[in-house]
């Protein structure tokens, strides 16, 4: 099969490797797309990867292939490649280690991922696609759980106003989350117009440029001199984490969704007088992929705005696109059609 097998910092070359073979107690997936991450862009620029790997996360696909003890799924069903709950008795995963961190462990390599025409994963690990959602929507899944994650920690309330940081695809989807959560406005912090400009289409209240405007400011100025109910910082760049604690209301909370990678720096003086909340979300469990899933059947969750004319790339195209977001620019997300 036809797989992107990362060589070296930068460097991914498509090329022939073995089909896998599904194990007993496994599913053989063809991969009909596969979302590029900004995980793995950040895999992708900075060499966090073992020569040889193949990586790819947010994809979905139709059941090619079954273990021999495999009796749930049937060739030809349509499934995303995660979201299943593990047996009981099984090992949980590293990220539920009590002294987890996304730094150090956050970033290890698959030997078979997304970006390849097949996959194979866990009988119990994967779900069925409802009729309703489109590949599209289901290759998007795992970001929307990780957003629905976020949201389902975090303190809104019926009629609270929100703000999200950084319009990406996981603050797209917070943007929509936060709204079928039952907030009352949702604004949005975003420089790049392509992804300002889905943020639009997906019905928020106001966007604002940070580059061109004082964001704090015209956060406050939105909700009335109070700031937000609910932050969720959402971008991970330089200097956002200071303003999303400067622009929350007292008492209010604010939600680190975003990994930075580069050093924070932040004065809290500025905002611990008024008893913020700091609260992190990392990751998803079961349950938000299945509730990302019914808001996508519901079209309460839409990611068309999110994709544009250029959005699927074939998997020939995969260095270029990998590229292309070290530095987003003209679309908010781009999937990868093996």
């Amino acid at each position: 099969m036809k797989a992107a097998v990362f060589k070296e910092k930068q460097c991914l070359v498509v090329e022939e490797i073995p089909t896998p073979s599904p194990g007993p107690d496994e599913v053989l997936i063809r991969v009909t797309q596969c979302a590029i991450c900004g995980s793995d862009v950040h895999r992708f620029q900075h060499g966090l990867l073992r020569p040889g790997a193949v990586i790819g996360h947010e994809f979905c696909g139709i059941v090619a292939g079954l273990g021999g003890a495999v009796d749930q799924w049937t060739v030809g069903d349509r499934v995303i490649g995660g979201g299943g709950a593990r047996p009981a008795g099984a090992q949980p995963p590293p990220s539920r280690a009590e002294r987890y961190s996304a730094r150090t462990f956050g970033f290890q390599s698959q030997v078979f991922g997304g970006y390849a025409e097949y996959v194979v994963r866990p009988a119990w690990g994967i779900l069925p696609i409802p009729q309703g959602v489109s590949d599209d929507a289901a290759a998007l899944v795992e970001p929307c759980s990780i957003a629905v994650h976020a949201v389902r920690l975090s303190r809104i309330r019926l009629g609270d106003r929100v703000v999200v940081v950084g319009a990406g695809p996981i603050g797209l989807m917070c943007l929509q989350a936060a709204r079928a959560a039952g907030a009352a406005a949702v604004y949005v912090s975003e420089p790049v117009e392509a992804r300002a400009a889905a943020a639009r289409q997906l019905d928020a209240d106001a966007v604002i440029d940070p580059v061109n405007a004082d964001v704090v400011a015209e956060m406050l100025d939105l909700t009335g001199g109070l700031g937000p109910d609910v932050v969720f910082e959402c971008s991970a760049a330089i200097g956002t984490l200071q303003q999303t604690m400067e622009m929350v209301r007292r008492e209010g909370q604010v939600v680190v969704v975003s990994l930075a990678w580069v050093e924070e720096p932040v004065l809290s003086v500025a905002w611990v007088g008024r008893e913020v909340e700091l609260k992190a979300a990392y990751g998803a469990d079961p349950v938000d992929w299945q509730v990302s899933l019914a808001l996508m059947e519901k079209d309460q969750v839409r990611v068309e705005p999110m994709l544009g004319s250029d959005s699927h790339v074939p998997l020939d195209g995969i260095q270029e696109a990998f590229e292309s977001l070290i530095k987003p620019g003209g679309t908010a997300q781009l999937i990868v059609v093996p």
